[in-house]
């Protein structure tokens, strides 16, 4: 368990607890002193600070930090379709219909799961019992590469290189619709939608900056195949800047109110997060992985060039 206090001194004034803290502790990133504020584990002068708290001089912050909790997550033999591994990290193509972590309705045969069995004792625990060694996820119906960090030093390293927008993700899929040009950029701050508490929207008020750029790759006259480069990480980001601009993704159910596809067998979003690139925390060169197109994706593409023809 962490325990200390620390007195603030003339020089810290002024700054934001949690970049505060994240500057004297770099094994712990800013997220996970965020939650540990949350949780009350941090106080300031004996009591619960705010989230946007800014420290003044002879503040008296007590940290208590508990020390992680052995999982109680069931490793799972499932095979995973790994893209690279070393001691550091582990690169996976994810399928579709798989959860990256354990949730009230899913339990079991996650991400997690597979990897706690793959890894045994090599996993990041910066993000507790539920998420050991993911520092980014994606959607259960979208597929294609995923970071899985192997210790705390590379989990730090790399969360702040996304955190930062500095790691490169293109992401490819298909929309409804034709879109008018070649390529472009979408930006709009995505936040907890008002009324649907399952969806997130455009919300400036009370969302978070988000951007993602756009270019097409092919056109199949109602059908537009396109690449998505992320500048940020938003739940849902490229889901709802695609809906936004009336071109959803194929299959999205959530953001799509095309009830007349006729690609009804998809099973959720044609999403695939194609690349992933980043500085390698230890050799300190730039690493970039592939996934290959789901056989799913690649016969849609088929038919919808023959249908072109």
């Amino acid at each position: 368990m962490l325990q200390e206090e620390i007195i603030v001194e003339e020089k810290s004034v002024g700054q934001r607890l949690d970049k505060f803290l994240n500057e004297r502790y770099s094994d712990f990133t800013r997220s996970f002193i965020q939650k540990a504020i949350k949780n009350g584990d941090i106080s300031v002068n004996m009591k619960e600070p705010k989230s946007n708290y800014k420290v003044r001089l002879n503040d008296s912050i007590i940290v208590n930090i508990p020390d992680p909790v052995e999982l109680e997550i069931e490793p799972e033999d499932i095979p995973l379709d790994i893209l690279y591994e070393d001691e550091d990290v582990l690169i996976v193509n994810k399928p579709k219909q798989m959860v990256v972590h354990p949730s009230a309705g899913h339990q079991s045969h996650t991400l997690v799961n597979a990897i706690m069995y793959h890894c045994k004792d090599s996993l990041s625990g910066i993000n507790g019992v539920i998420r050991p060694g993911i520092v980014h996820r994606i959607d259960m119906d979208t597929t294609g590469s995923l970071i899985i960090c192997k210790n705390d030093k590379s989990h730090v390293d790399i969360a702040s290189q996304i955190k930062e927008h500095s790691a490169n993700r293109v992401y490819v899929g298909i929309v409804y619709g034709n879109l008018k040009d070649d390529e472009g950029t979408i930006e709009g701050a995505i936040g907890r939608h008002p009324v649907d508490r399952k969806k997130m929207a455009i919300n400036e008020k009370n969302g978070k900056p988000a951007v993602t750029h756009y270019k097409v790759i092919e056109r199949f006259g109602n059908y537009t195949y396109v690449k998505f480069k992320l500048e940020t990480g938003r739940t849902h980001q490229i889901r709802v800047h695609m809906a936004s601009i009336g071109h959803p993704l194929l299959g999205d159910e959530l953001y799509s109110n095309n009830k007349k596809s006729k690609f009804k067998h998809l099973q959720g979003q044609c999403l695939h997060a194609q690349i992933i690139g980043f500085i390698h925390p230890t050799s300190k060169k730039y690493v970039e992985f592939s996934a290959p197109l789901p056989d799913y994706f690649e016969n849609l593409l088929q038919v919808l060039r023959n249908q072109n023809k």
